[in-house]
């Protein structure tokens, strides 16, 4: 059983550079960041496989790293630059059967995810 859990966000103001950490109990080849805005369906951010090459959402690209530490356990985000817009629930995702870099851009494939954590940016 893989459990994700996630450390950081919380309030924010405009500009400022968000970091979220998301630790897992064991290895998953995707692995990923979501987010729901209030009132909105869940989105994907961005998600990363066996290339270290991750994939962004065009509403962060150009804001927006993500990384694994060299175990590939730790998933880690910084999103710079920070909009109000960006206010939403962040939220860690692993997918459990999927082994190919090609799948993991796929947010139906993600079947495991961490509690999510608040993130609100002010004006």
């Amino acid at each position: 059983q893989v459990r994700l859990v996630e450390s950081g966000g919380g309030s924010m103001q405009a500009g400022e550079s968000l970091k979220l950490t998301c630790e897992s109990s064991r290895f998953t080849y995707c692995m990923g960041w979501f987010r729901q805005l209030p009132g909105r369906e869940r989105e994907v951010v961005a998600t990363i496989g066996g290339d270290p090459s991750p994939t962004y959402a065009d509403t962060v690209k150009g804001r927006i790293t993500v990384s694994r530490d060299r175990w590939k356990t730790t998933l880690y985000m910084e999103l710079s630059s920070l909009k109000p817009e960006d206010t939403a629930i962040y939220y860690c995702a692993a997918s459990t059967s999927v082994y190919a870099d090609e799948y993991c851009t796929h947010s139906d494939r993600y079947d495991v995810w961490g509690h999510g954590t608040q993130v609100t940016v002010s004006s």
